[in-house]
């Protein structure tokens, strides 16, 4: 979030809600000539002509609950049926990377989505699929089924430079096609609380809700970002957006094509900023840097000979600005890679050699909306999964303390009208152990419409099967 003492809000929300009941290759110079302002016009207009058609709007539907109420004449505090699920809708952009229909787009645009619609520039309709979503970088994928689609091409965001003119293209309360120019008013921007992993291009190109997952691009048309974020009094614009920098977008869409998740690099240590005061206390030069505050056992920074107290001022040579900084640098890193680390330690400086270790991966719960249309999605769809742990299985007086546990089950799902219930203990997916949350999904996912999938449970002490499979 912004500082306290700054009277703004963030309106991450850069879709628009409402509800009813019920190319890869690289510019290689961005210079433009402006005298008389003539050529710029000229470049400004044949852009836009380019990238408008790979920009797209993007209608998503989600299943909202209100939450029942207590109704005082009711015997013994009984409450009234709940109300019906009602469904919201949002809208905002997405931009064509692949001709044969991949979209990349903010989370926050289709999180939760049972239906998306997406309509290209020349009005054609498709049905999209969420691929794969990263809420870390509020990131999504989105599929149509279409090919020989206009694309926009990637740019390098890592070459971005303060007062560079951008391009911003998407589509602002419902107005498709819209075109707005500005400059880059900054970069790395972090602590805007829109998502974990920041590094946010600022610019004031007008952008406003709707815009999410719109297109950043440069004067020649290069993608450079994914508008995700404004700050503003009013929630309208007033000059101060944020997208997500092309270079983190397209890293974080590669690695969900491949993996179905983002794979990160990880420092193996808690990391603070460098303020005024610690600067003078550990006798820094510059108010800069990521002070070591633990190590982790066994992990990165421990085997690069990493202290606490240590500040990390360098990273491969370029300056470290604070911990979040560092923690980008590190995330984007290949797994094995080697990196030089300068630090000042007991101000003196220090070198290490850190090589990168994956990040731990999160236990993931496996989560879908109940929807006819999820219903036919996956057999599984609408249950939420998770691993057992000793305190989970504590908390739900689970007769065991590891394997998969259905922690939360939508009324009405394939699954809980097959028998499923919160508490069951997955034993095995179709006659195959379940050790873990991570083998589950490996053999969950694969699972068509129409496939069985006949789960062993201890319920309680008790184990029996359950098949689920529509009809």
């Amino acid at each position: 979030m912004f500082r306290a003492n700054l009277i703004l809000r963030i309106v991450i929300g850069l879709c628009v809600w409402g509800s009813i009941v019920g190319g890869t290759a690289l510019a290689k110079s961005r210079v433009i000539s402006v005298a008389g302002g003539g050529e710029l016009q000229t470049q400004v207009k044949a852009t836009a002509t380019k990238v408008i058609p790979a920009v797209v709007s993007i209608a998503s539907t989600v299943m909202v609950r209100d939450q029942a109420f207590s109704d005082e004449a009711l015997p013994f505090g009984l409450f009234k049926d709940a109300p019906p699920a009602r469904r919201q809708y949002g809208q905002g952009s997405g931009v064509i990377v692949s001709p044969d229909g991949y979209i990349i787009t903010n989370n926050h645009v289709v999180a939760d989505a049972v239906d998306v619609e997406v309509i290209l520039a020349d009005r054609r309709q498709y049905k999209g699929r969420v691929v794969a979503t990263d809420p870390k970088t509020d990131v999504a994928v989105v599929k149509i089924q279409a090919n020989n689609l206009p694309t926009v091409t990637w740019g390098d965001s890592s070459t971005l430079a303060v007062g560079e003119f951008v391009l911003a293209i998407g589509n602002p309360l419902g107005l498709s096609r819209s075109v707005t120019f500005g400059i880059v008013s900054a970069v790395g921007r972090a602590d805007v609380g829109v998502a974990d992993f920041e590094d946010f291009i600022q610019t004031d190109a007008p952008i406003n809700p709707g815009s999410s997952g719109g297109a950043l691009v440069t004067i020649n048309g290069e993608l450079v970002g994914i508008n995700t974020a404004i700050a503003s009094p009013t929630g309208g614009s007033v000059g101060v957006g944020f997208a997500i920098p092309s270079n983190m977008a397209r890293a974080a869409m590669q690695s969900l094509l491949k993996t179905g998740r983002v794979v990160r690099g990880f420092l193996g240590a808690s990391t603070q900023d460098v303020t005024p005061l610690l600067g003078k206390i550990f006798r820094l030069p510059d108010v800069k840097g990521a002070v070591v505050t633990d190590v982790h056992a066994k992990g990165s920074a421990e085997k690069a000979g990493l202290k606490r107290g240590d500040v990390v001022v360098r990273f491969d040579g370029r300056d470290v600005m604070d911990s979040g900084h560092l923690r980008n640098l590190v995330a984007a890193s290949t797994i094995g890679s080697k990196h030089r680390l300068d630090l000042m330690r007991e101000s003196k400086p220090y070198q290490a050699e850190l090589v990168v270790q994956e990040a731990p991966r999160e236990r993931t719960k496996k989560s879908q909306a109940a929807s006819a249309s999820d219903a036919v999605a996956h057999p599984l769809a609408g249950v939420v999964f998770d691993d057992v742990t000793v305190p989970l299985a504590r908390q739900m007086d689970l007769a065991v303390t590891n394997g998969v546990v259905v922690t939360d089950i939508e009324e009405g799902s394939l699954a809980e009208s097959s028998g499923l219930q919160p508490g069951d203990v997955v034993l095995e997916l179709n006659r195959q152990q379940i050790p873990s949350f991570a083998v589950f999904q490996r053999l969950a996912d694969p699972l068509k419409p129409t496939d069985l999938a006949l789960l062993l449970v201890n319920r309680q002490g008790n184990v029996l099967y359950i098949p689920i499979q529509s009809e």
